[in-house]
């Protein structure tokens, strides 16, 4: 639960690293796993052939999955993930004669990696911007579903906004559906958005109506950020691919990965010619011995602590802490899901960020990892974590997070150690 800061402060983790570490730091079981596989085997390409954690890890990952999606490509990242799916997508289209099928539609404010796909879809606007002049053509944007008048201090799925999802619908009639590869959106973004109540069964039967496939990124939302093994079975919402990547091995070694529904596997393998690629597109490292290794002694973890149950045991409790910040100043709104949540934070006139900075720096040194970006900080802790550290968390940023000693503080923080 511990991170331990240069000068040796013990620092707790309220993010899980970057939404990564899922069953805490410096596991033995995981570390040991990975000591282990590098010793037996350092590297094995799998282009031409595979190794035996390859398909173990695989196999393990495929049970966690939504029903049919139990094809797995794994790759070294979440941004390889996306980029990954939107290839699958295209060749799945092609495969099916529909090659006329290149366009995309993601969501406005959501995020899916730095690769130029997952910008291209992305609609996070200062990352659009700038790369503006060499993005992929042909991606559409829906409206974001963010909305403070309707859903401002919700406490899990807002009643207000499956109606959004009629948005694709308008899109998809101005660009004609006949075009469309998939649309892609996070079940969850990062910053917390948390879909209405419909929306995602509405973007289901659309996609489904028109032949478009629908990708979910599950890069911080598979493995128990829910209290499910995903989103997909959270919401009850089965997409044709799902992307993932960081808790997958508790982000002990680079890896990610795309489950694909055993139907559009189908296509792009059994319309392949003979002699050639089923798909050309591929990585060095993926299912690398070592990622492979974490992943295997992560997931195993998992089902032995039964840290998605505790995850979706613990959340009423983790709702109740953060919401209780409603009247700390200037709180716009307070957001939560499962074992996540954020606050939106009023910015400072010409000082966007300076508030959110201010918290970060005074949490850090009170000793309680927050993340923040602009004027907003998230909240997504190890599963493992305790109701008296959620509380510690929460209070740590209402006892320091707006106090005047910390206004003009400017430090860079620092980690060098690690622990349970």
């Amino acid at each position: 639960m511990y991170y331990r800061s240069s000068d040796g402060q013990q620092i707790l983790d309220g993010c899980a690293g970057l939404w990564c570490v899922a069953a805490g730091h410096c596991r033995e079981e995981i570390t040991s796993a990975v000591s282990a596989a590098m010793a037996k085997l350092d590297y094995a390409p799998t282009t031409q052939f595979a190794h035996p954690l390859a398909f173990e890890a695989a196999a393990k990952v495929a049970k966690l999955m939504p029903e049919g999606l139990d094809r797995i490509f794994f790759t070294n990242s979440g941004s390889e993930a996306v980029d990954t799916a939107l290839k699958i997508a295209l060749a799945y289209h092609q495969a099916r004669g529909e090659s006329q099928r290149i366009g995309f539609i993601g969501r406005e404010r959501s995020y899916h990696g730095s690769g130029f796909g997952g910008t291209s879809v992305g609609g996070v606007s200062v990352n659009r911007k700038a790369f503006a002049g060499a993005l992929l053509p042909h991606v559409y944007h829906m409206p974001s579903i963010h909305n403070l008048e309707h859903n401002a201090f919700s406490r899990g799925q807002p009643t207000w906004g499956a109606h959004l999802a009629d948005d694709l619908e308008k899109l998809l009639a101005l660009h004609d559906p006949s075009t469309i590869a998939a649309v892609i959106v996070d079940p969850m973004a990062g910053n917390v958005f948390v879909p209405p109540q419909g929306y995602l069964q509405r973007l289901r039967e659309i996609t489904a109506k028109h032949g478009i496939l629908l990708i979910f990124d599950e890069v911080i939302t598979a493995f128990g950020r829910l209290g499910k093994a995903t989103a997909s079975a959270f919401f009850g919402v089965t997409p044709d691919l799902l992307t993932m990547a960081k808790a997958i091995n508790n982000g002990t070694v680079p890896m990610g990965a795309v489950a694909a529904h055993r139907r559009v596997y189908d296509t792009i393998i059994n319309h392949s010619a003979p002699g050639e690629a089923d798909l050309y597109h591929g990585y060095t490292y993926s299912a690398h011995p070592t990622a492979a290794a974490a992943t295997i002694a992560t997931l195993d973890l998992y089902q032995k602590e039964g840290l998605f149950e505790r995850a979706a045991s613990l959340a009423p409790a983790f709702e109740r802490a953060a919401h209780a910040l409603r009247d700390a100043p200037h709180v716009k709104d307070i957001r939560n899901l499962g074992l996540c949540a954020g606050i939106e934070i009023e910015s400072r006139p010409n000082g966007i960020g300076e508030r959110s900075q201010e918290i970060f720096d005074g949490c850090f040194e009170a000793g309680v990892l927050i993340r923040h970006a602009g004027d907003f900080i998230a909240f997504a802790p190890p599963l493992i974590i305790e109701e008296a550290q959620i509380e510690q968390i929460f209070d740590t940023v209402r006892k320091v997070g707006w106090a005047p000693m910390f206004s003009h503080r400017s430090h860079s923080a620092q980690v060098s150690g690690c622990s349970l």
